[in-house]
């Protein structure tokens, strides 16, 4: 198995967990394949029905996906479909969550939850909705909504409304409000893309999409075609990080806070499973030359592969603060990057709290350690959560080391900018 394992890419997707009769027994989601699958085979256990299970699986085979977004649609697909026992197995119905395309005019897009969907016959569900898609385990609804409203400019306005909606503002209404669109052409452009999306048609989708930009081109639509141009662009590269709510990181982040099963209550849970650690600092030599590093340690050493740098493109003068903002919100936007068990900043309460600031937008919950100079310039003060006091006494030194590297690191790229810029001016 840990052949197999080695062989997964650490892209996003769905992987499927096959028994010794080769029949599917579980699917989920990930962001990174690799570092989710093998999580499995690592030792851990949870109360979830796959891990009780884990030795039964002879198989894995994995579906690579573009985005995150992808993926929650093509497990949701695979558990409609094959029903695995172990996606089955302990679910509330409160918590799996639908998303349905109305039955009306112009029909918009809700999510529902399988307990109230239950309480629908089939001929009510048909007689409510055009399509129901799902379940969509671990997912943030409000997230999904917002990003498919700019994906397909689905609409939640009506027609004999006095005044054009709020989204028609931001373009993500083609103007059901304002009568500018039939309920035929809006089907076209919207209803049956979203459908093709879901069914996990895209590039189907962009075939069309595409095909249709040049026959209004052809036709000197070009309003149009700079419409489906933009479509086009987002559905190649959706940024979907924030789909995805505590449960689902919960799921693929191996760090778990665990009581230990002879603990008394009150005890310190178990966390030494954290495996990835990002560390990040801010170079700020002046005003304008403002750089950021992102910089990976696994299983305590450096993974320099997967080391990011960032440009400051965004904060105006010296604030650290704004610019680590800045490179986190950047840096979650990358679905095919791997989370991490842990982040480590280089700061104090301030730039901690920023830190926690963007993850909590993004409906992310991984601890976050802050390591600051004291009073004396001299000792290491360390920002973290009581949880991992414990951890922390035993990794201050590998903290350190990812500190000092992701200040190496940022203050490498601040200089090569420098340079490159003392060039230019030089043969001016």
């Amino acid at each position: 198995m840990k052949s197999l394992i080695r062989n997964i890419p650490t892209k996003p997707g769905i992987y499927l967990f096959f028994d010794k009769n080769k029949k599917l027994v579980y699917v989920g989601k990930a962001t990174s394949l690799k570092s989710r699958v093998r999580s499995y085979f690592a030792g851990q256990k949870s109360p979830r029905p796959i891990e009780s299970l884990i030795d039964e699986v002879k198989n894995i085979k994995w579906i690579v996906t573009d985005s995150v977004l992808e993926a929650i649609i093509l497990e949701a697909n695979y558990i409609k479909k094959y029903q695995p026992k172990c996606n089955i197995l302990g679910k509330d119905d409160k918590s799996w969550n639908y998303l349905a395309i109305t039955k009306r005019e112009f029909p918009t897009l809700k999510a529902i939850r399988q307990h109230d969907l239950k309480q629908l016959s089939l001929a009510e569900q048909k007689k409510k909705f055009l399509n129901v898609f799902g379940p969509f385990p671990g997912l943030n609804t409000q997230a999904i909504l917002k990003l498919l409203r700019k994906l397909f400019a689905y609409s939640s306005c009506s027609p004999t409304q006095a005044r054009a909606c709020f989204y028609y503002q931001l373009e993500q209404c083609l103007g059901v409000c304002t009568n500018e669109i039939t309920s035929k052409e809006y089907s076209k452009k919207v209803v049956r893309p979203l459908t093709l999306f879901f069914k996990g048609n895209k590039k189907q989708l962009i075939k069309d999409l595409e095909k249709q930009m040049k026959s209004v081109s052809k036709d000197e639509n070009y309003e149009e075609a700079q419409r489906l141009r933009d479509q086009i662009s987002d559905l190649k590269k959706i940024h979907d990080v924030a789909l995805l709510n505590k449960n689902f990181y919960t799921d693929i982040v191996t760090l778990r806070f665990t009581q230990h099963p002879n603990a008394v209550s009150g005890a310190e849970p178990k966390c030494d499973n954290i495996k990835r650690i990002e560390g990040y600092d801010i170079s700020n030599l002046n005003t304008t030359d403002k750089v950021g590093s992102m910089v990976v340690f696994i299983n305590g050493e450096a993974e320099t592969s997967e080391y990011r740098k960032f440009k400051i493109q965004t904060v105006i003068g010296q604030s650290d603060v704004d610019c680590l903002k800045e490179i986190l919100t950047r840096r979650l936007k990358h679905a095919e990057w791997s989370l991490p068990q842990l982040f480590l900043i280089d700061g104090g309460k301030p730039q901690v709290n920023a830190v926690k600031e963007i993850l909590t937008l993004n409906k992310i919950e991984i601890p976050v350690i802050g390591i600051a100079k004291g009073p004396s310039r001299k000792k290491n003060e360390f920002l973290a959560p009581k949880i991992l006091a414990k951890w922390l006494t035993q990794n201050k030194n590998l903290l350190i080391q990812v500190r000092d590297e992701a200040h190496r690191f940022a203050i490498k790229y601040n200089r090569e900018l420098r340079k490159i810029k003392v060039t230019n001016k030089s043969f001016l």
